[in-house]
C-alpha cells in the first residue's frame, strides 16, 4: 500500500477494497476451490476497474486506462461488492483449512466494510484531501508508470487523453456530495488549491506531469525519444492542464464557498455515524472514541516523563519549552540543504540494515531507496513510503520531504527512517508481498492499525539496536511516539468532542514540541481523513501487548526474531485476528517443548 493509501479516508479508497487473488494449491476440495475462484474473479474485477491501483502494485495490463468514476460505475461496483459478500458467506467455513479460514474471514470483513460505507455517499464524495487526492493523484500515477519502451509511452499518452473525462466525473461526484451537505473544510481546500497551483508551472517541462518523459528507456532511439517527448508535452498542454484548471476553478468558484470552517464529522449529516464507522474500520477494534481519547492522554503523560528525562541527559539547563525551541532553531541541528538531508537518511538506513538479523529470523529480498517526495506536497507535508512492485520491477521507496530540510532536525531522522523504511514499512510490506502461499489480497492488503501500528512499534526497536544512543536522537524518537499518542486525543477531539482546529493545533504543539506549521498540516490531515490517524498508536500498543504476552507464556523459549516474523508473516491483519494468530503461535511453541 503506498502507505499513503492516500489515505483511507478518501471516498474512492472506500469504494475500492483490498482486492483478492489466487494462491491456493492446484488440487483443492470443493469449498476451497470455490473460495479461491471467488478470490480470482474479484481480484481480476478490481484490477480492471481500478487500473491506477494495478499500476501502483506492478500489474501493467491496464496502464492505458483510468478508472470510471461515474455515478453508474460506482453503483455497479457497489452491487458487485454485495454479491461477493453473499457468495463468500455461503462458503462452508468449517470445510476449509486454517489458512483458508483466515482468508475467508478477512475477505468477508473487507466486503462488509465496503458495504457499510455505501450508506454514506456524501462522505464517499470527499476525494480532495489535505495531503493528496484527486488534485494530485494523476501526477503520482504517472511517476509510478514505466516508460521503458514505445508501447509503454503510448499507454501513458492514452491515459493522459482519458484524464479530462475522469476530472469531469470527479467534479460531478463532488457536486453530488455537496448537494448532500458534504464539502471538505476550508483549510483543507485552501491546501488543495495550493497543490494544484504547484502542478501548473509556466513551463510544462518543469511540471510533474512531464517528468516521466525525461526518463524514457535507453532502448528508445534518440530521434524517437524526441518525438515522444514532443507528443507528451502537447498531450499535457491539451488534456491535463486544462482539466486541472477546470478542477481548480470548480473548487475556488463553487466548492470553497460552501466549505465549512472546520470539517469535523459531527458537523455533517449523519456525521456521528460516519465517525463511529471509520473508527471501527481504522482501528479494527470496538474501542469507542471516548476510550481512545483517554488512551492518548495516558500515553502522552507517560511519554512526557521520558522526554524530559532524555532532555536532562543532554545537559540542557532550561525548561521543556526552552529546550524544544533550542533544538528546533539552532543551526547545528539541521542539514545544509535537501541533498544533505537525503544523504543523512541514507546513512541511517545503512546502519539499521546491518542490525536487522538481530531482530528477524527471515528478511524480505526486495530493496528500498530513499528519495525526495514531490515538491507539490509542500515543505510541511509528512514523509511517506511507496511499496515495491509485486513483480520485483520497482523497489520500495522512503519519500523524504527534502523541500522541508530547514524544519527537519537531524535528531528526529533516525526514528523516521525506522518507521518509513526498516524495520518499519518497507520490511513489513516487502515481506508480505513475498508470501506467495497467501492470496493476493492478503499480500497486497492493508489495515491501518496493523501497517501503521507495526511501523510505530518498529521505531521502538531502534532502542534495541543502538540508533538512539545519542540523547537528542532518543528525544526525537520519544517525540514521535508522543506525536502518535497526541493523534488519539486530537482526532477524537475534533470529530467527536467538539474541539476547534485551533484548539487541536495548540494542544499538539504544546504536548509534542513539533513546529506549528507541521502540526497545522497534520491537523488538516486528520480533518480530511477522519480516524486514519488512530490506527498508529492503537496498533503499536496491541503489538506491545502481544510481545509481553508471548514473553510471559514462553519464558526462556521466547525468541524475539521469530516473534517478529510471526507478527508480519500473515500479511496485514485486523488486530483481533492478529491476537488470535499470535495466541496460536504461542501455543504451538509451547507444545513443541522437548
Amino acid at each position: 500500500m503506498s502507505l499513503r493509501m492516500l489515505l483511507a479516508g478518501l471516498a474512492l479508497a472506500l469504494s475500492l477494497g483490498a482486492g483478492a487473488g489466487a494462491g491456493a494449491a492446484e488440487v483443492q476440495p470443493g469449498p476451497a476451490r470455490a473460495l479461491h475462484a471467488l478470490f480470482d474473479r474479484q481480484w481480476e474485477d478490481v484490477s480492471r476497474r481500478f487500473p491506477e491501483d494495478s499500476t501502483t502494485r506492478g500489474d501493467l495490463r491496464y496502464n492505458d486506462l483510468l478508472a470510471d468514476r461515474s455515478a453508474a460505475a460506482i453503483a455497479d461496483y457497489d452491487r458487485h461488492v454485495l454479491g461477493w459478500l453473499a457468495e463468500a458467506r455461503a462458503i462452508p467455513r468449517d470445510a476449509l483449512d486454517a489458512t483458508d479460514r483466515v482468508s475467508l474471514d478477512l475477505f468477508i470483513g473487507d466486503m462488509e466494510r465496503q458495504a457499510q460505507a455505501q450508506a454514506f455517499p456524501g462522505y464517499r464524495s470527499l476525494t480532495l484531501g489535505a495531503l493528496g487526492g484527486v488534485q494530485s493523484g494523476f501526477a503520482e500515477l504517472l511517476k509510478a508508470s514505466p516508460v521503458q519502451d514505445r508501447r509503454q509511452v503510448e499507454q501513458m499518452l492514452r491515459r493522459i487523453a482519458a484524464y479530462p473525462r475522469q476530472i469531469d466525473q470527479e467534479i460531478d461526484n463532488l457536486r453530488r456530495g455537496m448537494a448532500l451537505g458534504w464539502v471538505a473544510s476550508r483549510p483543507v481546500l485552501e491546501r488543495v488549491v495550493a497543490q494544484i497551483d504547484v502542478e501548473l508551472p509556466a513551463d510544462v517541462a518543469a511540471g510533474p506531469f512531464y517528468a516521466p518523459f525525461l526518463k524514457l528507456g535507453s532502448e528508445i532511439a534518440p530521434a524517437e525519444r524526441s518525438a515522444l517527448q514532443a507528443e507528451g508535452r502537447a498531450a499535457i498542454e491539451r488534456d491535463v492542464l486544462p482539466a486541472l484548471r477546470k478542477l481548480r476553478a470548480f473548487v475556488v468558484d463553487e466548492y470553497l464557498p460552501r466549505a465549512p470552517a472546520d470539517g469535523a464529522m459531527r458537523g455533517y449529516p449523519d456525521g456521528d455515524r460516519v465517525y463511529a464507522m471509520v473508527v471501527r474500520h481504522q482501528t479494527t477494534t470496538a474501542l469507542p472514541a471516548d476510550q481512545i481519547h483517554q488512551i492518548g492522554l495516558r500515553e502522552l503523560a507517560r511519554l512526557r516523563g521520558e522526554m524530559e528525562a532524555a532532555m536532562r541527559r543532554t545537559g540542557y539547563a532550561g525548561d521543556f519549552a526552552q529546550f524544544v525551541h533550542y533544538i528546533n532553531t539552532d543551526p547545528k541541528f539541521f542539514h545544509s540543504g535537501p541533498q544533505a538531508l537525503l544523504a543523512g537518511y541514507r546513512d541511517i538506513a545503512k546502519r539499521i540494515d546491518a542490525e536487522l538479523p538481530r531482530l528477524f529470523a527471515e528478511l524480505p529480498r526486495a530493496p528500498y531507496g530513499v528519495r525526495a517526495m514531490p515538491e507539490f506536497a509542500g515543505p510541511d507535508a509528512a514523509e511517506y513510503y511507496d511499496s515495491p512492485a509485486l513483480d520485483g520491477s520497482r523497489a520500495g521507496y522512503f519519500n523524504a520531504n527534502a523541500l522541508g530540510w530547514r524544519t527537519r532536525p537531524v535528531w528526529r531522522m533516525a526514528t523516521l527512517a525506522a518507521h518509513e523504511a526498516v524495520p518499519g514499512h518497507h520490511l513489513q510490506i516487502a515481506r508480505a508481498l513475498e508470501l506467495g502461499s497467501l492470496p493476493q489480497f492478503r499480500r497486497n492488503g492493508g489495515y491501518t492499525a496493523f501497517v501503521e501500528g507495526w511501523a510505530v512499534y518498529a521505531e521502538t526497536l531502534g532502542r534495541e539496536i543502538g540508533i538512539y544512543d545519542d540523547p537528542y536522537a532518543l528525544f526525537g524518537h520519544l517525540q514521535f511516539q508522543a506525536f502518535r499518542a497526541a493523534r488519539l486525543v486530537v482526532d477524537t477531539g475534533i470529530h467527536h468532542l467538539g474541539w476547534t482546529r485551533q484548539q487541536a493545533i495548540d494542544f499538539m504543539v504544546e504536548r509534542t514540541g513539533f513546529e506549528r506549521a507541521f502540526v497545522t498540516s497534520e491537523v488538516d490531515r486528520y480533518t480530511s481523513y477522519p480516524g486514519q490517524a488512530l490506527g498508529y498508536m492503537i496498533g503499536k500498543l496491541k503489538i506491545d501487548e502481544l510481545r509481553d504476552r508471548a514473553k510471559a507464556r514462553l519464558g526462556e523459549r521466547f525468541d524475539l526474531r521469530r516473534f517478529h516474523n510471526a507478527v508480519i508473516d500473515h500479511g496485514a491483519l485486523p488486530l483481533d485476528t492478529l491476537d488470535k494468530l499470535i495466541d496460536e503461535w504461542i501455543a504451538a511453541r509451547n507444545e513443541s517443548k522437548p
